[in-house]
Formats: structure tokens, sequence, C-alpha cells
């Protein structure tokens, strides 16, 4: 049988699709040899509306142009039979696909940026689709959407009805609540529809099932029910574009913005992937995928002794930082104090010096046992004054160590244990005697 030919140009092949009042078949042009899809109203459609909203459609698609809507090729009437000519797209459509599933976060979002690009583009020409649904949604191999069907679109303002006032047109289950009471509708009726869809996306399952006037009218009592495991910024997207409050919703150009937003946002990790490193397990070698935890051997009561030298080191090593913090604190008068004192020690290890040195006997390195108490006493009054020896608990300067404090030993062969104090007063009072 040979296949039927429209104006002597278009060869119609297999059915692809049902509308309302249209078949859409899979074509062929003869003059371009590329394939079309045809759209061609039923001949049982005698109302005089559904030709009217055929023309209307072909008219509309004429004056858009975009990515994310069908093109229109060319348009005609063979034997009193309308037809529109438009690109095929193969692949299929939104709802063919969920019968498989819900779409995963990133490929609903993918989805719902192209339709919302598309609406808005059309928006911003005047043009109203009125019927979003997934069945209109059109996706090729390549990842691209399109967004098909525009014989219910009209311009907004359009004061020519096909349909009479108070009418809802549209698909029951995804129309917006001002079509279902027969109200005005602009661009953000196309939003809530898409609200619908991009919800029934991810969940798999029609937000408003049953018949036409039961899907209608259930929005009317309740708004749709946004799963809560989803990412807040969806949750929020969804509730705002499902809104019944129309003036509530966002534009389809915010939509955009809003979702490009939550494709752009990073996605929590559950850290990185473990570095794979080589391991000596004796006979071979291994490789591991484990991270590798670094352990670091600490030697026993590292964390209580500390050699007495090391303590004492580091003392003495903050001792001039400290003494110089304490001389800027002093007071003018304390200075005088300390330098006084200074200059006393200064003097005291000048004489002992002179007096323990001769050209017979090799310098010492001890401390005269004479000088001893003086210097212990000088020194004392020093740091005393200073407050470096002990600071004040808190003041944020370090302590000198309490423990194993150091001691000046005098030379055995001068002093015996015990006894060096004693011969020292003795000679001290022979001193005084004499200088009486």
């Amino acid at each position: 049988m040979e296949a039927p030919l429209l104006a002597d140009r278009y060869t119609l092949g297999d059915l692809v699709g049902r509308g309302g009042m249209a078949d859409v078949f899979r074509g062929h042009d003869r003059v371009l040899d590329r394939a079309v899809a045809v759209k061609v109203l039923r001949e049982s459609t005698a109302e005089g509306s559904d030709r009217a909203r055929f023309t209307s459609e072909a008219r509309t698609l004429a004056q858009l142009s975009h990515s994310g809507l069908v093109t229109v090729l060319d348009a005609g009437v063979d034997i009193d039979r309308p037809f529109l000519v438009m690109e095929l797209v193969d692949g299929d459509t939104l709802a063919d696909r969920l019968r498989a599933g819900p779409l995963d976060l990133e490929t609903a979002g993918s989805v719902g940026v192209q339709l919302a690009e598309a609406l808005a583009y059309a928006h911003e020409r005047g043009v109203v689709h009125r019927d979003v649904k997934p069945a209109n949604v059109l996706l090729d191999p390549g990842g691209r959407v399109k967004l098909a069907d525009f014989g219910i679109a009209r311009l907004i303002g359009d004061t020519v009805r096909h349909t009479q006032t108070g009418h809802a047109i549209g698909t029951a289950a995804y129309l917006a609540p001002e079509q279902v009471q027969g109200g005005e509708v602009d661009g953000r009726s196309d939003v809530y529809s898409l609200g619908l869809v991009l919800l029934e996306s991810l969940t798999g399952r029609r937000e408003y099932p049953g018949g036409s006037v039961e899907a209608a009218l259930a929005r009317l009592s309740r708004e749709p029910e946004v799963p809560a495991d989803l990412p807040a910024e969806w949750r929020e997207t969804l509730a705002a574009m499902t809104a019944v409050d129309r003036s509530a919703r966002p534009s389809a150009d915010q939509v955009v913005a809003l979702l490009r937003g939550q494709l752009a946002a990073p996605v929590a990790s559950p850290g990185p992937a473990p570095r794979a490193v080589m391991a000596d397990t004796g006979s071979a070698t291994r490789l591991m995928t484990e991270p590798v935890t670094r352990v670091a051997v600490v030697p026993p009561d590292a964390g209580t002794h500390q050699p007495r030298i090391d303590r004492w080191g580091g003392w003495l090593a903050g001792l001039p930082a400290r003494a110089g913090r304490r001389w800027r604190r002093t007071e003018p008068h304390e200075r005088g104090v300390v330098a006084a004192l200074l200059a006393l020690v200064a003097f005291l290890v000048v004489v002992a010096l002179l007096d323990s040195g001769s050209a017979d006997e090799p310098p010492r390195d001890e401390t005269p046992v004479q000088l001893t108490g003086p210097l212990r006493g000088a020194v004392s009054t020093m740091l005393r004054a200073l407050e470096v020896a002990q600071p004040v608990s808190g003041a944020g300067e370090e302590s000198a160590p309490v423990e194993d404090e150091p001691t000046v030993e005098d030379d055995g062969a001068d002093v015996q244990p015990g006894k060096g104090k004693g011969r020292d007063k003795n000679k001290d009072k022979g001193k005084g005697k004499n200088k009486g």
C-alpha cells in the first residue's frame, strides 16, 4: 500500500503520537529529502474551534525560534485537512521516561532549566503554552529537551477565545488553580504546571491523579506534597512554583536562576578517595587502598619527664627577655635600687678576681669561699626586686623550675662539709678584732 502524500510533498509514515484533535506522523520531505514530523488534524474533528486552534498553533510557532521549542517548517491544507510540518525529534517523551522510574536531581534539574528557558522565551513574546505536561516534553538522545504541542497556546491579552469563558482547558492533572477556575492565565500558570512536572520527575508519581474533575479540584483543596527528603533548596523552589496564589510564584526567568544555582551547588562527598600506597608485607609487596594513618612514636613518659639540663636551659634562655620586660615595667626609683645592687655585685666579682689571682697560682674557676655568702644575698635580693625567679602566677610569663634548684658548691679542699660555715664566721670575727 502506497504511503499517504500530503501536498504532493510529504510522505506519511508511522504514527508517533496522538493529541486531543490531531495525530502526529513520522514523515519524509520529498523536496528537501529529510525526515520531518507531520501533525494532521483528524477528519472526525468537525468543530470550528478545533480548526481555529490548529491554525493558531501554526501561527504561534511560526513566531517563535528557540532551541527549546519544536521548530515549525511548513503548514498547509490538503483536501480540507490542515497539517503542520515540524522538525522531527528522535527520542522519548518525558512521560515515557518516567515510566521507568523517577529522575535523579541532576537530570531533573537539567530538564527543568531547559524547559524554563523555553517558557521564558515564549513569555517574553507574549505566548502562554497552557498545557505543560510530561507528554509534551521531548527528550533526544543527546540530552536536549524540547517543548512541543502549542495547540492551546494563546497570546497574553488576546481577546479571541477558542473556548467558552469559565471553561478550563488543558490537561487536568497539571492545570494551575486559575485555569481550573476558568480565570485569566499568564506565564505564571505555565510555571505552576512546570512545578508539577518537576515534582513528578523526582517522585515518580503524579501529584493529582484520578479523573479530570477529581484531579482538577484536588489542587483547590490542598497544596502539592513536596517530599521532606529532598534538599532544602529544591523544596523551597517547588513550593514557590506551585503556590496557589500566582503572585507568589517566580517567573520562568527566576526559575532558571534557581535551578541553575542548585545544579552548581557542591554535592557533599564522603571524603577524598584513598591514596594507593605500597606496603611491605615481608614476602611480597601488595597494594593498599585504605587511607594510611601516620602514628608518631612517643618515648615512655615523654609527656611528664624532661631532662634537667633542658628545663634549666630553656629557663635561662628566656631570662634576658623576661628581665627586659620586667625592667620596662619598673618604676624609676626601683630602677635605681636595682642598678645599685648590680653595681655591688660587679664590684664584689672584681674584688674577688683581683684577690684570688696571682702569678704563682693559676686562676681558679670556683667562686672564692669568702664571697659565696655575699653573692648569694645580692643575687637573691636582685631577683626578688625584678620578680624574675618567681613571677606572679597568671601573668603570662614562664616560671622557673621549682625542683632541683642549682646550688653553689664549695671546694672540698678549702671547706669541710658541715664546717666551712663555721670557719668563715671565725675568720670574720678575727677580722673584726684586728680592725678594732
